[in-house]
């Protein structure tokens, strides 16, 4: 008779999807409320966006155990630049402290895949789309979470970006208006939802730009 080992993980897989757009004078940043582990739904209503700056959102799936811990982690190292620097952290300084902070942990890593949207030193929107052991990269948009794989074919058929191989180098946004990336951002989640069990509930999008930050909900099947 073979025993049988009970086998114990640090990490869960809690599900769900991230999205960012950048555009010419904002970013949009959303994703779903669902939180589950296996085949239960823990909550419907689970916020997986963090705002880390005025100028700098974070939204992540993976093990949202780990990503608190991460938000917490960042909060602190904001408060510290603030009382350091006297001003708040840029969106580009944003992710590279949290590519750092991720690598620092790279021996037992957050279970975290994040994009981080904001806009930069010139107001453009910028988004940075990580691993989860902080390499980045700055790109026009982006996907993670269990729903990437679905999303991105999509967003890249949408809104291919320029060969960051041309000369001179393109700037790493989309053409879309404002409305135009919301309107797209529905698409994909709704898209996403039929398709993937651990998308669905609500999609939460944040929306940054000149005026400000505001934030819209839109209902998905619960199924």
């Amino acid at each position: 008779m073979t025993k049988q080992q009970a086998n114990w993980s640090p990490y869960d897989n809690n599900g769900g999807s991230c999205v960012a757009i950048a555009g010419r004078d904002y970013c949009v940043i959303a994703a779903d409320t669902r939180m589950s582990t296996g085949y239960s739904i823990l909550t419907r209503d689970y916020s997986k966006i963090s705002k880390l700056a005025d100028k700098a959102v974070l939204a992540s799936s993976g093990f949202q155990a780990d990503i608190k811990a991460l938000q917490k982690h960042l909060a602190a190292r904001h408060l510290i630049y603030q009382h350091q620097h006297n001003k708040q952290m840029s969106c580009p300084a944003m992710a590279q402290l949290l590519s750092n902070t991720l690598y620092y942990k790279r021996f037992f890593p957050y279970y975290a895949f994040n994009v981080l949207g904001g806009l930069d030193s010139e107001g453009k929107g910028c988004v940075f789309t990580y691993d989860a052991v902080g390499s980045y990269e700055r790109v026009g948009y982006s996907a993670q979470g269990s729903g990437s794989t679905l999303i991105m074919p999509f967003l890249d058929n949408q809104l291919k970006s320029p060969s960051p191989l041309l000369l001179p180098a393109q700037d790493a946004v989309t053409p879309l208006s404002e409305l135009e990336a919301i309107d797209l951002v529905k698409t994909v989640f709704v898209s996403a939802t039929e398709r993937d069990i651990y998308t669905g509930d609500k999609v939460e999008i944040v929306i940054l730009n000149a005026e400000g930050l505001r934030r819209e909900f839109m209902d998905l099947r619960k199924d």
